[in-house]
């Protein structure tokens, strides 16, 4: 049955409601963030803001809500939480204009460092030195984004990690991360994005999971112009949710329906929904409805243009600052006359703090153009062009709204003036534009992976250890046993996909490993990549460790969007203040078939740049990056190699401990005459091909990369070609995939250019996926002989006499 407002049992619930001194105190907090709003989009249209999104219209279900949130409690939410931020102390209101304006300084906006538009909030979970804060102390918020409903993912992990702190004991120590479970994961999402699958997939989940979530949908009827008509089946959400209510005997949640300019009805149904999932860990779905956009999407356009003459009429009418309003003189809270007294005061304060957040972003930039026009007016005496220059002064000093674009653009234009000439004027000007440049770097370019003692590129390698006759196992025996050593001794890992648990994962790397660990720490889940991947994220964001599955690489697609949109930019779109070290474990390479081919690195360089991407060769490998990434607060992705698991390998004494330094290739074979790149699967292939061309007199350097991002970090590839002065790059990617990729990185980063007697090649796979069946596979990846034939044909570019074509 369909739970709402019109339901006696909730109607009936003793619930305090409201006090005047609380209901004057909301609608002043109501008002304060709708002239908030007015003010930001005046900023935009006047030229001092780049772009706006608010929360007009959404301010009474925030207020609410923000009545039941604890320290602890963690939000996921919508760009349109300003009220709610507000009222949590997530955010000031000087914050929030700062953040409007792009002000790149943590202090005046802590979120981004001026990285994100407006209305994306962040807590800093993270001190200076990239070390963790206690969540518990404080209202907390997950990094914000823009892409709709790309903040459910991650909702299944925040909310799994409430459900294992308040079910495992031996995590009680955490207390940082939580209070025993006690904290309710608040997810927020506008009702167009209710059409995406990432909101029906993380339902899904969390139904399955059964944690503290409590799930609002603030609805104003649209999709920007677009109709709830046109986004859902059916009239209502709550209708179509109708299917995850709950019932005495099967698992679900509590659906609920209110209106959201209903004040007395929103606090009831919050705190019922609120109390049932701290208190149970029922999660809870209220679609509040009725809702409003009183200046439209954003910015970028006018409402009008897609409401009709009736539906604006109704949005003031329901308005919901005007019913609250309303509640006040109908209850006879306050008189028209009060209210309009607290509105100009507040008017009057909000008015003061857009101020001071413009004149504390502009102020810095006012004085390095004063700095930046002395250094021009310096040069003035050197130039003979001295009209050009003033023309250049004259348009720093009329620029009205400051930016260190403007200062970097126009420096260089006066540069371009002083070529060829020798001066200390010059010299100034120049070094203050390098200063300026690196400290824009600082600002804009900082804090992709960690900064932080814990990075795992600061790790030293522990090399394996063996015994003089050690014991040979399977691939898959070998990540087994090292599996077993991570669970034993880092209680805060935890592994869990489709297929892990009772099975132990398609290719028997976590055989056994559930029975003996238990099963909230290696988990089966559904076939839902997306949210798997949303799972990791959260976990790992709330102190866990977990090592999350994509069952074949190919999938990875699935899983992509909060990937490359949340995990990969978290630690940068927070400027360092927050970061989920999650480890993603998959496996392909070399299977046949269209749909398991599974070697998509150009799509992953492209996409996932800040997660660390390592393809060893082996499982031992394998085994050391596992624990490599565990030591250090870097996100990874693991892609072992998937006709790897039977082949055998010598036990490491050491397993549990051996690692691996990230961005150091390894030459697994020395030669002399030319140099061949590679990884993962291929490097069996390569080792196969340096044989044959032995027996033609060719001597081949086999460098295994081990890891793609980083890359070659030390420039040991750069210094084989100095000895070989040919290369080759291999892999089973696309054309102009990782090949290119790494040709970039070795022949124009490293200069490798100008030691080569040779051109660069690159051998990978046909442009189209890979066909099935063994002549499939010929026709489609680099084989045993393409490889030689690659070799042997930069040899005979070099020395046709020695190495004559013979095919």
């Amino acid at each position: 049955m369909l739970m709402s407002l019109d339901s006696q049992d909730l109607l009936d619930l003793n619930i305090e409601l409201v006090s005047k001194k609380e209901a004057i105190q909301d609608y002043r907090a109501c008002y304060r963030s709708r002239q908030i709003s007015y003010l930001g989009r005046r900023e935009v249209l006047t030229g001092k803001a780049k772009f706006g999104i608010f929360g007009d219209g959404k301010e009474l279900p925030q207020i609410v809500m923000a009545r039941y949130f604890r320290n602890g409690d963690i939000r996921s939410g919508y760009y349109r939480d300003q009220t709610l931020a507000f009222e949590l102390g997530i955010s000031t209101y000087q914050q929030f204009f700062a953040q409007l304006y792009a002000h790149a300084d943590l202090e005046a906006e802590p979120f981004s460092g001026g990285r994100q538009m407006n209305t994306h909030f962040a807590t800093r979970f993270l001190d200076e030195k990239g070390e963790w804060l206690s969540m518990t102390d404080k209202k907390v918020t997950h990094s914000d984004m823009s892409c709709t409903a790309s903040q459910m993912p991650r909702i299944a992990g925040l909310v799994q990690a409430s459900k294992l702190y308040r079910n495992n004991p031996r995590l009680a120590h955490l207390k940082d991360f939580s209070n025993n479970g006690n904290e309710v994961v608040f997810g927020t999402i506008g009702n167009a994005s209710c059409a995406e699958g990432h909101f029906w997939e993380t339902l899904n989940a969390v139904g399955v999971i059964q944690g503290p979530l409590v799930m609002s949908i603030w609805d104003d009827g649209y999709g920007i112009s677009v109709p709830n008509d046109f986004q859902f089946m059916k009239s209502s959400l709550s209708e179509m949710l109708q299917g995850f209510q709950r019932t005495t005997t099967e698992k679900g949640f509590e659906v609920l329906s209110v209106n959201g300019w209903d004040y007395e009805s929103l606090i009831k149904t919050y705190s019922y929904a609120v109390k049932l999932a701290r208190d149970e860990h029922i999660p809870s779905i209220i679609h509040v409805q009725e809702l409003t956009q009183p200046q439209g999407h954003s910015t970028s356009g006018s409402h009008e243009r897609y409401k009709s003459e009736e539906r604006l009429n109704w949005e003031k009418d329901y308005d919901c600052l005007s019913k609250l309003r309303s509640y006040l003189l109908d209850k006879k809270f306050a008189t028209e006359e009060e209210i309009q007294a607290w509105e100009a005061e507040d008017l009057k304060l909000v008015r003061k703090v857009k101020q001071e957040a413009w004149s504390s972003f502009q102020n810095p930039l006012k004085e390095e153009r004063r700095e930046f026009l002395a250094l021009m007016e310096n040069l003035g005496a050197v130039l003979p062009e001295k009209a050009k220059l003033k023309q250049l002064i004259d348009e720093v000093r009329k620029i009205q709204t400051l930016s260190r674009r403007d200062f970097m653009q126009v420096s260089y234009r006066a540069l371009m003036l002083s070529q060829g000439l020798d001066h200390p004027a010059i010299s100034a000007l120049k070094k203050w534009r390098r200063e300026l440049s690196e400290k824009g770097n600082q600002l804009y370019s900082s804090h992709q992976y960690s900064q932080s003692a814990h990075s795992p590129l600061l790790l030293e390698e522990v090399k394996p250890q063996y015994s003089e006759d050690p014991e040979m196992l399977n691939g898959f025996e070998i990540i087994n046993r090292n599996f077993d050593l991570i669970f034993e001794r880092n209680k805060q890992a935890l592994a869990f996909g489709e297929d892990v648990g009772h099975l132990g994962d398609v290719n028997q790397g976590f055989a056994d490993l559930q029975a003996k660990h238990g099963t909230e720490r290696i988990m089966d889940t559904g076939i839902r990549e997306l949210s798997i991947m949303g799972q990791a994220i959260g976990l790992s964001v709330r102190g866990f460790r977990p090592i999350a599955e994509i069952q074949y690489l190919d999938y990875l697609i699935y899983g992509l969007q909060p990937l490359t949109d949340d995990l990969a930019t978290l630690h940068y779109r927070t400027a360092g203040g927050q970061k989920a070290p999650a480890i993603i474990r998959t496996r392909g390479h070399r299977l046949e078939g269209i749909w398991h081919s599974g070697s998509p690195m150009a799509m992953m360089l492209s996409t996932l740049r800040g997660i660390h991407i390592a393809v060893p060769r082996n499982m031992t490998k394998a085994a050391a990056f596992y624990n490599t990434f565990l030591k250090g607060d870097d996100p990874a992705i693991i892609v072992e190699v998937l006709n790897g698991y039977r082949l055998k390998e010598a036990l490491p004494e050491n397993l549990g401990e051996i690692t691996i330094r990230p961005g150091i290739p390894e030459v697994i074979r020395e030669g002399s005459d030319i140099t061949l790149v590679t990884y993962g699967a291929c490097c069996k292939l390569a080792m196969e091909a340096a044989e044959l061309l032995e027996e033609m007199d060719i001597d081949v350097e086999i460098i295994d990369v081990q890891c793609l991002l980083p890359f070659d970090r030390e420039h040991q590839i750069l210094e084989s070609i100095k000895k070989t002065n040919r290369v080759l790059f291999l892999d089973e990617d696309v054309p102009g995939g990782a090949t290119a990729y790494m040709m970039q990185e070795v022949v124009e980063k490293q200069a490798a250019f100008q030691y080569l007697d040779s051109e660069p090649k690159t051998l990978s796979s046909q442009a189209h996926r890979p066909a099935y069946g063994d002549d499939g596979d010929y026709w489609s990846k680099p084989q045993l002989e393409h490889i030689c034939q690659a070799a042997y044909e930069i040899m005979h570019e070099a020395d046709p006499a020695s190495y004559p074509l013979f095919t």
